[in-house]
């Protein structure tokens, strides 16, 4: 049995928009230093910069700028998505 590398894993990713991807990461991160806001929230702040790009995306942003597991990002992409489409 191999466990794969996520050095691997974070290669294969391949954003639409690196800018938004730099800038989304950094924005959480910076957000989650400052302290006082939750990673939910953070979540929805940064998803807008990254709404257009596939899924696999979104979650590698989740994991680096919110400080996720990569099961809890899956989760916060899915809470985000039917969130926003709710108030849609």
């Amino acid at each position: 049995m191999t466990k794969s590398n996520t050095s691997e894993t974070k290669a294969e990713i391949k954003p639409a928009n690196p800018a938004n991807f730099k800038k989304a990461i950094s924005t959480g991160q910076a957000m989650t230093k400052k302290g006082g806001v939750t990673k939910a929230e953070v979540a929805r702040a940064i998803y807008d910069l990254v709404k257009d790009e596939e899924r696999d995306v979104i979650v590698q942003v989740f994991i680096e700028g919110c400080g996720l597991t990569p099961k809890g990002a899956m989760t916060y992409v899915y809470n985000v998505r039917r969130k926003l489409a709710k108030t849609s």
